[in-house]
């Protein structure tokens, strides 16, 4: 006796069915970044296959300011920022998630002035280059507080990180706030050192934080970047030479000009980032009160957040040793 053809297709459509009803892969977690040594060994990780391309793309923006944008735009779900960057963020009602502090910078960030200028109170009436948006307002700031001056005292011109270079060597502005690589570039070409973040340790930390939503859906992919990082984290201490002639190319330095560079940051380890970001008040959080206070006396920032609510310590402390 023949069978109804709806009799036979049932079986094959349910099997199709089945198959299709497999776990979805993750959308690509896209990681957004500016040039700065110490987001480079992100870049390590891809290059050694760390990092697999098909579930983490890292997109390379010319300034901070365009890594906060795209952001904005919903263009990336994660981003490299200093953690005032990270403030400004909240403020404006997204919900970043801090996973990993990947640098503290100790002299990475800097003023630079012309070889006239000694010292940050020669800044009084000079033109200084600052990208307002993005971390080189919050190191002016404190360097014209350390120093007894306002922000008035100085005449401020707004323009990109990128742009600080060109405009400083054709005299446009007396000085910049800026760091590696064209820090290094500006320093040969006999620039003065006039403030850098060692003057304020502890205060300027880089970190990697993600859109609490793809997070709270895609841990285990957020635990692969992590896992990725720390990885490069361990091959930079076992062939820093290696290491550092990749990692310099992006920056456009010589493999030497990149160790160098490197001398300006602490990169925590997995147990200073588990102590970092853990527990009920985790001693990142308690910075970063400091850090927002300063910025809401200074008016760099309008409104306060929860900075526990920040932060995520879930991903590191749920990788495997």
């Amino acid at each position: 006796m023949r069978k109804g053809l709806a009799t036979i297709l049932t079986p094959v459509l349910l099997a199709l069915s089945l198959a299709g009803c497999g776990v979805e892969p993750a959308p690509p977690l896209r990681i957004g970044t500016n040039v700065w040594p110490g987001y480079e060994p992100l870049y390590l990780a891809r290059e050694l296959g760390y990092l697999d391309p098909r579930s983490v793309h890292l997109v390379e923006y010319p300034s901070a300011n365009e890594v906060i944008r795209a952001f904005r735009n919903h263009a990336i779900e994660a981003v490299a920022l200093t953690f005032d960057e990270v403030l400004l963020l909240t403020q404006d009602g997204f919900k970043p998630k801090v996973v990993l502090v990947m640098d503290i910078s100790h002299g990475g960030d800097a003023i630079l002035g012309r070889p006239e200028l000694r010292t940050v109170k020669d800044l009084a009436g000079r033109s200084v280059a600052v990208d307002t948006g993005a971390v080189g307002a919050y190191v002016l700031t404190r360097a014209l507080m350390l120093n007894g001056l306002k922000p008035s005292d100085v005449t401020i011109v707004h323009m990109e990180q990128h742009e600080h270079g060109a405009a400083f060597k054709e005299g446009r502005v007396d000085a910049v706030v800026n760091m590696d690589p064209v820090c290094s570039e500006l320093l040969a070409g006999g620039a003065s050192l006039l403030f850098d973040s060692a003057q304020i340790p502890g205060e300027i930390v880089d970190v990697l934080a993600v859109e609490a939503a793809y997070l709270e859906k895609n841990p285990t992919l957020v635990e692969e970047v992590l896992r990725g990082w720390f990885r490069a984290i361990d091959y930079m201490k076992k062939d820093p030479q290696d290491a550092s002639a990749r990692m310099a190319q992006r920056e456009q330095l010589t493999g030497a000009q990149f160790l160098e560079s490197l001398k300006g940051l602490k990169i925590p380890s997995r147990a200073d980032n588990l102590e970092l970001l853990s527990g009920q008040h985790p001693p990142l959080a308690g910075s970063g009160r400091r850090l927002m206070q300063v910025m809401l006396d200074q008016r760099l920032l309008k409104t306060a957040s929860d900075v526990e609510a920040i932060i995520a310590a879930g991903p590191l402390e749920d990788l495997s040793p």
